[in-house]
């Protein structure tokens, strides 16, 4: 079906933005679910399990069973006969088509819902173009420029620099003066 394994790295949550997202809202629906006096809170975990499966994504309009399985859980409000045209495939050939198309359709949403936020995040921030001979500042990775950053607590800029020359929108070869100890020619992203 096309699934890949996808390693993260610990202590970075920007690259599991989802799995993040995910967290808090179980959090929360835990939260509301379990009382401080309950002795049964454990038995809880089934129903909010349950709910968070069942409930559809605001991005997609598809419920994570949907996705994984294919059709939506039965509730215990579903005691009537299910209609025929949502039961699903018994051909696996055909059960796999009918899950890459709700795949697809994820895909498409989750895009989609990504585009809308990024229009939203970046309706007030204005491209900048440096040209050869502008003075800029430097962002310091603390990963290129160890002796520069020992602590966090440390300013991460440092410049005015000269830009000589523009790589693309956000990186500059740039010529770095005074302890840097680098004497060539150096790319650096600005801020």
């Amino acid at each position: 079906m096309g699934t890949k394994l996808k390693y993260s790295t610990t202590c970075h949550p920007l690259i599991d933005g989802k799995i993040e997202v995910t967290n808090i809202t179980l959090g929360t629906l835990l939260r509301a679910l379990i009382k401080p006096e309950s002795k049964a809170s454990d038995l809880l975990l089934l129903h909010a399990e349950f709910a968070y499966n069942k409930a559809p994504s605001e991005a997609i309009g598809l419920s994570p069973f949907k996705v994984v399985h294919g059709i939506d859980p039965l509730g215990p409000l579903n005691l009537v006969p299910r209609p025929l045209d949502q039961k699903p495939s018994v051909d696996a050939k055909e059960r796999v088509e009918e899950i890459q198309k709700i795949h697809e359709q994820v895909k498409v949403g989750i895009e989609k819902s990504n585009l809308s936020y990024q229009a939203h995040a970046n309706k007030h921030k204005k491209k900048t173009v440096f040209q050869p001979g502008d003075l800029v500042w430097i962002h310091r990775r603390k990963e290129r420029f160890s002796s520069k950053r020992k602590s966090k607590l440390m300013t991460g800029a440092d410049g005015p620099f000269e830009a000589l020359e523009c790589i693309n929108v956000i990186a500059y070869k740039v010529y770095l003066l005074g302890d840097y100890g680098v004497f060539q020619l150096h790319p650096m992203l600005l801020i």
